[in-house]
């Protein structure tokens, strides 16, 4: 099927209340908040810990770090790097960086030394945002790096009232701002600010959004303000099709620090001038009770996160009616999941797709009858998406299947000094080579098989850990399962999952087995077992596959040593 045939088939299907083809801002992003805050005023643009800021002051917090980053010494294009988690500061911090000429660098406060290092000189940051927790792991940075000036926030810096004057007070006698000559405080040096002055050029570089380090060096994703507002309308306008594009509240507990968070959070609601409830870390009673008190809509997140508020609906009685749409991402999201979810809530819950370098989102299942349960959906308005063999051949519908390649608005500009890998991630004529095996149906909707890293080949066949998980999952007594390839003398590989079961339910390996085989070829099922109480995850949510691996191998060399 041709390009032409797929865009003709997504028009007859799926253009109802989402176009195919959108007219963008011509605006920054930096510009699109600009006009958000004159447009909302006084309505809600964050709550955090029970207090509401609205867009009027959260547009005077945002203008008060572009006027401070201005009297440090910001110049245009200069990379400032935002070590905070999910709160007022860093949607501030975001939007302030912009509006002085900055680029953002996100980066998860929860990481080490190293990894600190690792980007802080990767992108030559001149300037620092991070939680006073940070500091100690500032310090010991800042002995390899020579130039960074650092602004330190306390997490309640931007509240009022009792809370807001008491807990900073308590930070600075404990923390050792003083031992820091380039180190400052948040309430020293920005003072809410006046009239917004955003930027103009679309095709300037907004945001370095690292790809993780979770296998090897990490890379910059260089999004460009033209990038990250079309994937922040697209989001909008999918995600609020069901909501007619009013206003919508939206919980904010995928960390804004990451491309999905601050995509489908941040980015969409500034695009549709809605509110924020922002959660500072991933917690199923600080999920369920934020329902409870403010009724959200929107409630974007990963599977991880829909199974811990599914168990906890079904034990306690919190009417979560008010969330009507929720997209699922950063992984595979199994059907056993999706439906104990919905039947707990009434929300639709569907799957999406993306990555970093597409800002993230490129496709998504419709908010609607037409979505297909074990899909990615279809791709985005704009967007454009096709399968490629390894001989270069495109497979159709049902076809077979092929590396996912798409292209469209959202992609980014590259590889921050990574000529090379940005060579080899982008083709000439615009396409992005996602890494991960997928395939088309009838219907037009794309199914990702697996990640190519991940593909297991054991004795010459083919395993996709996704299909092997999907079916564990159905199985009752299973709450959680990894499945991942290890070493194996005669097969070269073999499958070994990793599984957490459901509180209060059993089930033994050799059960596990025989399920299997009753669903899966005989050479898809694991022939290695391990029960555990928890998967590793990353900060998103993410079962690190990686990690499992490392300490199975650490496993084997332990016991040949012994």
């Amino acid at each position: 099927m041709s390009q032409e045939e797929l865009e003709a088939l997504w028009v007859s299907r799926y253009h109802e209340g989402v176009p195919r083809h959108i007219t963008y801002p011509e605006l920054t992003l930096d510009g699109l908040f600009a006009r958000t805050v004159a447009e909302r005023g006084g309505a809600d643009a964050i709550m955090f810990l029970d207090q509401r800021i609205s867009w009027r002051r959260l547009g005077a917090l945002a203008q008060g770090f572009a006027d401070a980053l201005g009297r440090l010494g910001l110049e245009k294009g200069d990379r400032v790097a935002l070590l905070l988690p999910n709160c007022p500061q860093m949607v501030a911090g975001f939007f302030g960086t912009l509006l002085a000429g900055g680029v953002v660098v996100p980066v998860n406060p929860l990481y080490v030394e190293r990894e600190i290092e690792e980007i802080l000189r990767d992108c030559g940051a001149r300037f620092v945002l991070a939680l006073d927790r940070v500091e100690p792991r500032l310090l010991a940075v800042g002995k390899n790096l020579t130039g960074l000036r650092v602004i330190y926030t306390h997490i309640t810096d931007t509240l009022t009232g009792l809370r807001g004057m008491l807990a900073p007070g308590v930070a600075r006698r404990q923390g050792n701002w003083r031992d820091v000559t380039s180190g400052s405080q948040w309430q020293e040096v920005v003072r809410e600010g006046g009239r917004l002055t955003p930027g103009r050029d679309r095709e300037a570089l907004a945001v370095l959004q690292y790809t993780g380090g979770t296998t090897g060096t990490p890379k910059g994703a260089m999004l460009t303000h033209g990038n990250l507002v079309a994937n922040a309308v697209q989001t909008a306008l999918w995600t609020l099709s069901d909501l007619r594009g009013k206003p919508a509240r939206v919980i904010g507990v995928l960390p804004l620090f990451h491309v999905y968070g601050l995509t489908v959070v941040m980015t969409s609601t500034v695009v549709n001038g809605g509110t924020m409830i922002l959660l500072p870390r991933f917690d199923v009673d600080d999920i369920v009770e934020a329902i409870r008190k403010h009724h959200p809509e929107l409630f974007p997140g990963t599977p991880t996160m829909y199974v811990g508020v599914t168990r906890a609906g079904e034990t306690r009685k919190v009417d979560m009616s008010s969330v009507r749409v929720c997209t699922s991402g950063s992984a595979p999201l199994p059907q056993e999941v999706q439906d104990s979810f919905e039947k707990v809530t009434g929300a639709w819950l569907v799957e999406g797709y993306g990555l970093t370098e597409a800002s993230p989102v490129t496709h998504c299942n419709p908010l609607s009858d037409m979505r297909k349960i074990g899909t990615i959906g279809v791709p985005y308005p704009d967007t454009y998406a096709k399968v490629v063999a390894d001989d270069g051949t495109e497979p159709g519908p049902g076809e077979g299947e092929g590396e996912l390649w798409v292209k469209g608005p959202q992609v980014m500009a590259g590889y921050w000094n990574h000529p090379d890998e940005t060579a080899s991630a982008l083709t000439a004529d615009g396409w992005l080579k996602t890494g991960d095996i997928a395939a088309i149906d009838a219907d037009g909707h794309f199914r990702v098989v697996d990640r190519k890293k991940d593909l297991i080949i054991a004795g010459g066949f083919n395993i996709y850990p996704r299909e092997v998980e999907e079916v564990l999952y159905s199985q009752p007594a299973v709450a959680e399962a990894a499945v991942f390839g290890v070493p194996d003398r005669y097969r070269g590989q073999t499958a070994k999952a990793a599984v957490v079961l459901r509180p209060g339910l059993s089930v033994t390996e050799e059960e596990l087995v025989a399920f299997c085989n009753q669903r899966l070829a005989r050479y898809k099922v694991p022939t290695l077992w391990e029960f555990r109480q928890s998967l590793p995850k990353s900060t998103i949510g993410k079962t690190l596959r990686r990690v499992l691996l490392e300490e199975h191998l650490a496993g084997v060399r332990e016991e040949a040593s012994s």
